[in-house]
């Protein structure tokens, strides 16, 4: 969440600031709760001075044998409008933290201001889009003969849009996942292997809830209460909650292997069959908690962590940094990595950088703590390196032939016990 600090400070500003990310805002409401909240704190602490005077007043009367009665009804009285206001206080809270909950990060300054996507900024390339002397086909067609995933099967075990890896399909999945984990290893990550299913309360103090909840997957009956991760930055958020952490810890760099749930798939066209789209998909993820003073250095390292491992693969991609209005809910800054597939004749999304400065932290009580000073919010990063479904789209249809085999990139040839081509099925 944002500070509310900030929106007392200046409502009218903060408000124009998220009406670059979404123009529907407005902190109107926000602005009213708080104010009863400090007006009902403001009765409460009068009535309890009050009530404590008068209490004086009361010993000191039945001391010299004075009647006090009328004093101890009012008394009463105080108590009586106390605890009401108490329960209001509890009740006017609860609505002010679901509407703060409700608003987004705020972009840093120098964000483009749009709400149009197209208008997102190339700040890098690397590489040329290939060119073919022969049709060229897309993922789907190639695997017709390369017989790598089976899209029939995995619709029938669980619906459409969760496919099934099959024979080098898995194989060549799986030496995905580990060449990745090793450039970030090699990078200084730590690896940790999270819970697929968490509780409500990580999956609020990462942003997804409640703004989210009808994108999710989750298992709610008489013993669980739990959520599966759309991403594994939940859970790496997690590890710490309402944790203080020391200032020479900082930074922590994370990465994480895990699949990724998600109901959003599925509502595009024929254009996003196969990988492109899934309920179920492998990610590696990268997590950081920082100093604020650490935080935009930080952004760069996981932002080559990610462009290294395209560039390992030889693929060609573009680094692009979102306008206001196409970041992420808990993003102040945003640059997505976007790599070139043939089958599609457009670019896709494969990872996404993003810091998100206190606003996750905020929301999950993370702080930090240097010497004997006061604990502070740490500032966190997220990134994909890499989801590898679309990677493994831009891996086929790149480096297809005109054969229908396809070649496959040098650094992966290790994870795959010497293996450099995919051939199709006679």
């Amino acid at each position: 969440m944002i500070d509310i600090k900030l929106i007392r400070k200046d409502s009218k500003e903060v408000e124009a600031k998220l009406k670059t990310k979404d123009a529907s805002i407005s902190l109107t409401q926000v602005v009213q709760l708080d104010e009863r909240t400090r007006v009902i704190k403001a009765e409460v602490e009068e009535l309890k001075a009050k009530k404590n005077h008068l209490s004086k007043e009361i010993g000191e009367k039945k001391r010299k044998g004075e009647d006090s009665a009328s004093l101890m009804q009012e008394v009463s009285t105080f108590g009586d409008r106390i605890t009401q206001l108490d329960h209001e206080l509890i009740e006017v809270e609860e609505k002010l933290k679901m509407e703060l909950a409700a608003i987004p990060n705020i972009p840093m300054d120098d964000i483009k201001v749009s709400h149009d996507p197209k208008e997102n900024v190339c700040i890098k390339t690397f590489g040329e889009k290939p060119t073919f002397s022969f049709p060229f086909k897309n993922h789907v067609e190639l695997n017709e003969k390369l017989e790598m995933f089976d899209f029939k099967r995995g619709a029938k075990i669980s619906g459409s849009n969760w496919p099934i890896y099959k024979n080098m399909g898995a194989r060549l999945e799986w030496a995905l996942l580990n060449y990745m984990l090793d450039i970030h290893l090699d990078n200084g990550f730590e690896f940790w292997l999270p819970p697929h299913l968490v509780r409500p309360e990580i999956m609020f103090g990462g942003g997804q809830l409640p703004k989210f909840e009808k994108q999710l997957f989750k298992i709610h009956d008489e013993d669980y209460n739990l959520y599966l991760i759309p991403t594994s930055e939940l859970a790496l958020n997690g590890l710490h909650y309402d944790e203080i952490l020391k200032a020479e810890e900082l930074p922590l760099r994370y990465v994480s292997y895990t699949p990724c749930f998600r109901r959003e798939a599925g509502a595009a066209g024929s254009s996003e069959r196969g990988l492109i789209r899934m309920h179920q998909f492998n990610k590696v993820e990268m997590f950081c908690f920082t100093t604020p003073e650490q935080s935009m250095d930080m952004f760069q390292e996981m932002l080559k962590s990610a462009e290294q491992i395209l560039e390992g693969l030889n693929l060609h991609y573009r680094d692009m940094l979102l306008v206001t209005g196409d970041m992420s809910f808990g993003a102040s800054r945003t640059v997505d990595l976007e790599v070139w597939l043939p089958g599609q004749n457009r670019y896709y999304e494969v990872s996404s950088i993003s810091n998100c400065t206190d606003y996750q932290a905020r929301r999950s009580h993370i702080r930090y703590k240097k010497n004997e000073e006061k604990p502070e919010l740490v500032h966190t990063l997220n990134g994909s390196g890499l989801a590898t479904s679309r990677l493994m789209v831009a891996l086929l249809e790149n480096n297809q032939r005109e054969d229908g085999s396809v070649s496959i990139p040098l650094v992966l040839h290790k994870y795959l016990n010497g293996i450099t081509e995919l051939r199709p099925e006679v």
